[in-house]
């Protein structure tokens, strides 16, 4: 299991790890780094909750394609297993940002001073515009 957050886990066989392959020279297929790995999570499959999935799907990350798979690189010149944990890790870190509730900020009043500061600022500003076209008086 990865723990999400305190109140959500993901198990592992919702995700799927693939060791990555490409061409080489002759033709034939080898690793193309030593030990690079890709995750890929399918958040429609997955055993989040339908709200989360919705939220989850719509926070923006190019990370998370379309038709709702989360795919994760991790091609470090590391060990396997360090690239399997360090995918997991960004997946943690994924899906605990795209789950964090909104924070919502109550609009607050400004403070009296504030209030005088700006209506003298803005009274000195008009003040100046007033007399930019009637200085013209120079001899």
């Amino acid at each position: 299991m990865l723990r999400i957050t305190p109140r959500i886990t993901v198990p592992f066989d919702e995700i799927e790890m693939t060791a990555i392959r490409a061409q080489g020279p002759g033709g034939q297929n080898v690793n193309k780094v030593s030990s690079a790995i890709h995750l890929r999570y399918d958040i429609n499959v997955s055993s989040l909750l339908e709200g989360q999935k919705d939220r989850v799907k719509s926070f923006r990350d190019k990370r998370i394609t379309k038709d709702g798979v989360i795919v994760i690189k991790a091609q470090n010149h590391r060990t396997q297993e360090r690239n399997k944990q360090e995918a997991l890790d960004r997946l943690q870190a994924l899906l605990a940002e795209a789950l964090k509730p909104k924070t919502y900020r109550r609009p607050t009043r400004p403070s009296y001073g504030a209030v005088k500061r700006r209506l003298k600022k803005k009274t000195e500003r008009s003040e100046v515009k007033k007399l930019r076209g009637k200085i013209r008086d120079f001899d």
